[in-house]
């Protein structure tokens, strides 16, 4: 047995019958234990009462859309949440990963890709409670996993967890080169497919929130680094 999923939890937000079932069974054969809900205004209490290791939430729901519950939740919840849904715009996926979902998945979807997901992102989190902080920093900027804490320049900053968890990555091999593939790899398990472009939105969002965009370079035709020390000039 998997030792990730004896007992993990996950909540799943779906207002459509069958496919919630389908997921439900799908994942309690793998041993998850699935509380599920089809009410977008009932989503927030649910996680609350239930303290999932996980949540899946449709975007389009009864009550109020995922992307309000996800914006409620986020705000008591630190785990992992997934989007799965069958809007492909976008502007969803870009709100989705902004406000702190971890990953969007369309419908359909092949139930072992949703189950290599959910695993992936239960490994990172389980990870990330125990790692090591780099005590040092690199002098501009120091990342604190342990209290997920980031200081720029002495100023604190305030990232959702997408964006701290692609930092975090970053952070860990300064000056190091983390093409998209690698970057997909490390953060969700899965190979990057040539389209999506939720790296760019991260590293957008992170040049932003750290007021400096020579902070991560682009390296044309391979990836981005995290500079060891900020120069005079941005890219």
């Amino acid at each position: 047995m998997d030792p990730l999923t004896p007992y993990a939890k996950i909540v799943l937000v779906e207002d459509d019958a069958s496919l919630s079932q389908l997921i439900e069974q799908y994942l309690e054969r793998e041993s998850f234990d699935v509380v599920t809900t089809d009410d977008g205004l009932a989503a927030p209490e649910l996680v609350r009462e239930h303290k999932p290791d996980l949540v899946i939430l449709d975007i389009m729901l009864p009550g109020q859309d995922g992307l309000e519950a996800c914006r409620q939740i986020q705000r008591f919840y630190e785990g992992p949440i997934l989007f799965l849904t069958a809007r492909t715009e976008t502007l969803d996926e870009i709100l989705g990963l902004e406000l702190g979902a971890d990953d969007y998945l369309t419908k359909p979807v092949e139930p072992r890709v949703l189950l290599a997901r959910i695993k992936a992102h239960l490994r990172r989190a389980r990870r990330y409670g125990g790692r090591r902080s780099k005590e040092e920093g690199l002098g501009w900027l120091h990342v604190d996993k342990r209290n997920l804490r980031v200081q720029c320049q002495g100023r604190d900053i305030e990232l959702t967890q997408p964006e701290f968890d692609l930092l975090a990555l970053l952070y860990e091999q300064p000056g190091v080169i983390f093409s998209r593939d690698d970057i997909m790899q490390a953060l969700r398990g899965i190979e990057y497919d040539g389209v999506s472009r939720t790296v760019d939105i991260l590293i957008s969002g992170l040049r932003q929130k750290l007021g400096l965009e020579q902070a991560i370079k682009t390296v044309r035709g391979k990836g981005y680094l995290l500079v060891e020390e900020l120069g005079p000039t941005t890219d």
